[in-house]
C-alpha cells in the first residue's frame, strides 16, 4: 500500500513588489514526521515549531539551484538561492550540514560552481553534502564536480557517512543516463556491502538527484534500477529518500520507505503530465516564492523517526 501526496501551492492573492523581495520573506510549509510507516504532519513556522529539541539531528536540503541559468522563469537564480541561505539562517536553531541534492550548475561552467560555493559560504552551517544533477555531469562526464566535491567518493561520486545514529548515503543517478536515471551495477555493489554493516534498526536517509521512484517515466523522472537499491533496504525500519530534479514537492509513503522530492532554488516545473514536456515554468513574479524552496529535516533520537519540513521562499 503506497500514498502520494502532491503539494500544489496556489496563488495567495497578495501583491508585493520587487522580485528578490518576494523570494525573501519567510516561508511556511508542511513538516511530515514519519515513525513505524505512519505519516503525520504539521505546518512549519505556525505554533508549535520552535526548534529541534536538544539531541535531534538537523539538516536542511536544498536542491537544483541551476546556476547560469538566465530566463524569463527566473532571471536571477543567485538571488533566490541568497534567499534560500538567509532562510536558512533564519532558522530557530543553526542545522548541522546542508545536503544539496544536484544540479549545482545549469552548465558545469567554473564560473557556476564558483558563484556557488561563494553564496553558500555564507550560510551558518558551513558543512555541504552534494551529489551531482545532470547539469553537473552532461558537460565533461562530471569531471570538474568529483575535483570540486567529490573527494573521498567512489565511483562518479557516491559516499556515505554516519551522523548522531543515522546512517547517510548519496548516490549518484545521472552520469548513465537512459531515459531514466541509472545507478549500475558497481554503485549497486558498493550500496549493498555498505548497507550490510548497518543494524536494521540504523535510520537510512539516502539522497540523489533524480527519484528513486516512478514519478513519471515518461518524462524520465524515475531511476531504472532503483528496485535492486530499495530491496537493499528492506530489512531497515525507517528509510527516508530525497530527492531533487523534478522542481517541486512530491512525496510517497511505502512501507517503511518514504520518498521525498523537494522544489528548487532556480525555477518550478510542471506538475507531471500536465504538460507536452518538462522544463522551467514561467509563474508571475509574485507566485515564484511559494514554488521554491527548501527542506528542513528533523531526526529524533531513540524515536527513528523524520520530519521533513518543506519552506517556500516566502508566506504563502
Amino acid at each position: 500500500m503506497s500514498k502520494l501526496i502532491l503539494h500544489d501551492r496556489n496563488d495567495d492573492g497578495i501583491d508585493r513588489r520587487g522580485f528578490l523581495e518576494c523570494m525573501a520573506w519567510a516561508g511556511t510549509g508542511v513538516v511530515w514526521t514519519v515513525g513505524g510507516g505512519l505519516l503525520s504532519s504539521r505546518a512549519f513556522g505556525k505554533p508549535g515549531h520552535t526548534g529541534a529539541p536538544a539531541g535531534e539531528l538537523t539538516f536542511v536540503q536544498i536542491s537544483d539551484s541551476h546556476i547560469g541559468f538566465n530566463k524569463p522563469a527566473n532571471p536571477d537564480v543567485v538571488g533566490t538561492l541568497q534567499a534560500t541561505v538567509d532562510k536558512i539562517n533564519a532558522l530557530p536553531q543553526a542545522p548541522e550540514f546542508i545536503i544539496h541534492t544536484g544540479d549545482l550548475s545549469h552548465m558545469s561552467k567554473p564560473a557556476e560552481f564558483d558563484t556557488l560555493d561563494q553564496v553558500l559560504k555564507s550560510a551558518k552551517p558551513s558543512q555541504v553534502f552534494y551529489v551531482p544533477g545532470e547539469h553537473d555531469t552532461s558537460v565533461d562526464d562530471g569531471k570538474q564536480y568529483l575535483e570540486r566535491y567529490g573527494k573521498g567518493t567512489q565511483g562518479s561520486g557516491w559516499y556515505s557517512f554516519d551522523q548522531k545514529g543515522v546512517h547517510f548515503v548519496g548516490l549518484v543517478n545521472v552520469v548513465k543516463l537512459e531515459g531514466m536515471g541509472k545507478l549500475g551495477a558497481e554503485q549497486l555493489q558498493w550500496l549493498e556491502a555498505d548497507l550490510k554493516a548497518r543494524s536494521s534498526s540504523t535510520p537510512i536517509v539516502v539522497f540523489a538527484h533524480i527519484p528513486l521512484w516512478a514519478v513519471y517515466p515518461e518524462w524520465g523522472w524515475g531511476t531504472s534500477d532503483s528496485e535492486q537499491a530499495l530491496a537493499l533496504m528492506k530489512r531497515f525500519g525507517s528509510v527516508t529518500v530525497l530527492n531533487g530534479h523534478i522542481h517541486q514537492v512530491m512525496q510517497k509513503v511505502e512501507g517503511r520507505v518514504t520518498f521525498h522530492t523537494a522544489m528548487s532554488t532556480a525555477f518550478p516545473q510542471p506538475a507531471p503530465g500536465s504538460a507536452p514536456a518538462p522544463g522551467p515554468m514561467k509563474v508571475p513574479a509574485e507566485r515564484l516564492r511559494s514554488v521554491l524552496g527548501l527542506a528542513d529535516v528533523h531526526y529524533v533520537a531513540r524515536k527513528h523517526s523524520l520530519a521533513v519540513v518543506d519552506a517556500p521562499l516566502a508566506e504563502g
